[in-house]
């Protein structure tokens, strides 16, 4: 006799939780979640992806075999508690699994917390973009239970064990993010420069004429940044602090940080993924003329 489809829970079904969510559905999986608190925008996306609404956490963890927390890093662990006291109320078992870019330190915290209140736990992190197409979406998990959540790969995700380390899968996200977000964050900030220092367009030539490979990552990147900056803050302070523990500066990513908190208060930040991209000249005419608004505002 073929055992039972293990039900997945997701929170939450924002842009990367609904793709994953879609996939599991496709390779036949049930998945729920609960909307509690979530936004028009979220809940809308759910009901695309055809995940089943539930009406609390207690019937979430009730009905879930796996639940995958994939949030913005700033709510992952008021997530988690929510979770875990839920799991006390109601004695349910379930396999936690945190997707969230938060630092090797806080998934440990955060973890412990979740078994305290009666679940298996594994730390994991996902590269790649919302997984619409084969093989563009890794999912690395480390942690004594991170074989059960591989059990996801004969459903259409792309599953990797590094080990029984719960922290490791979370230290693998933060370095490489630290390229990737970090990088744009660099972009972004030297793009603005040259634009409120008047040599855009020459630096644009130059760009042209020796980082041609450059330009383009930036031309097709950076347009799509501001609608997930708001994310990237708490993202970055989570590098950075990763990077503290074991004895660097965090200076470089709490700068990123900053960044990205200057284009969450542009009109850019209204900007959601399913929205037309601004062109990154729309985009950096915006960005430079807040920034002169802010210097502004403070000389005067």
């Amino acid at each position: 006799m073929s055992q039972p489809l293990p039900t997945v829970a997701i929170l939450s079904p924002g842009d990367m939780g609904h793709a994953v969510g879609r996939v599991l559905r496709e390779h036949g999986l049930p998945v729920i979640t609960c909307l509690q608190g979530r936004s028009p925008r979220t809940r809308n996306l759910a009901a695309q992806a055809g995940i089943a609404p539930v009406d609390s956490y207690e019937e979430l963890v009730q009905q879930a075999d796996l639940l995958l927390s994939i949030l913005v890093p700033a709510q992952a662990l008021t997530a988690a508690r929510q979770v875990a006291e839920a799991l006390q109320r109601t004695g349910a078992d379930l396999l936690y699994v945190d997707c969230n870019a938060i630092s090797p330190e806080t998934v440990r915290r955060l973890g412990q917390e979740v078994e305290q209140a009666g679940a298996r736990f594994v730390d994991a992190s996902i590269i790649g973009p919302p997984p619409r197409e084969p093989g563009a979406t890794r999912f690395y998990a480390s942690g004594p239970h991170a074989d059960e959540f591989a059990v996801l790969q004969n459903f259409g995700l792309d599953v990797r064990v590094i080990g029984e380390t719960v922290g490791h899968a979370s230290a693998l996200k933060m370095c490489y993010a630290a390229l990737t977000k970090g990088l744009t964050a660099l972009s972004t900030e030297l793009l603005v420069a040259a634009q409120a220092l008047g040599v855009w367009p020459a630096l644009r030539q130059e760009f042209e004429a020796s980082q041609p490979a450059m330009l383009q990552r930036m031309n097709r990147s950076l347009p799509g940044m501001p609608a997930k900056a708001y994310r990237w803050v708490g993202e970055m302070e989570e590098i950075a602090a990763t990077f503290e523990q074991v004895g660097l500066t965090p200076r470089m990513l709490l700068g990123a940080a900053d960044m990205y908190r200057l284009v969450e208060q542009t009109p850019l930040a209204r900007l959601t993924p399913e929205d037309p991209q601004p062109t990154l000249e729309e985009m950096l005419q915006i960005l430079s003329e807040h920034l002169s608004q802010v210097v502004g505002s403070t000389s005067g």
